[in-house]
């Protein structure tokens, strides 16, 4: 299969909400009151922690299937810890991003345990969100200036 391409576009709708569109569906971001939002929608690191439970549910259903066996229940629960200063420009040690992230997998499974950690490795090493997390991508910010007449 060649490389497949998904993007996201949208609008800042406040200081704190930005409204995305992917594909068919609106995705709502917005901070908690205690960073000055609206509280109306998860906040953009609690979408890297979404997005990462998503794609270990999708790899860990399409690997147990390879593997031969039932995933008759995932429950994912993931953690991060993040120093706000940073961010908030309160200071300059501080990094900007996740110092930890904490990622508790529970399964209901039909499956032996040498069968689930093989599983669980196999999930670790193709779970495209993990390796954008501990692996640097190349990314790049273009600024370009809107004109209205």
């Amino acid at each position: 299969m060649s490389d497949l391409t998904f993007s996201v576009r949208g609008q800042s709708n406040s200081a704190t909400k930005f409204t995305a569109k992917a594909r068919q569906f609106s995705l709502i971001i917005d901070e908690p009151d205690t960073l000055g939002g609206n509280d109306e929608a998860a906040n953009p690191v609690e979408f890297i922690l979404a997005g990462l439970a998503g794609c270990l549910n999708v790899v860990g259903h399409l690997v147990a299937k390879e593997l031969h066996f039932e995933l008759k229940q995932l429950d994912i629960e993931i953690t991060g810890e993040i120093n706000p200063n940073k961010f908030l420009g309160l200071s300059k040690d501080e990094r900007s991003g996740f110092k930890a992230i904490n990622v508790s997998l529970k399964t209901e499974a039909d499956a032996s345990d040498a069968t689930l950690e093989k599983w669980l490795e196999i999930v670790q090493d193709r779970c495209p969100v993990k390796d954008n997390l501990l692996n640097q991508t190349p990314l790049k910010l273009k600024l370009e200036q809107l004109i209205y007449n």
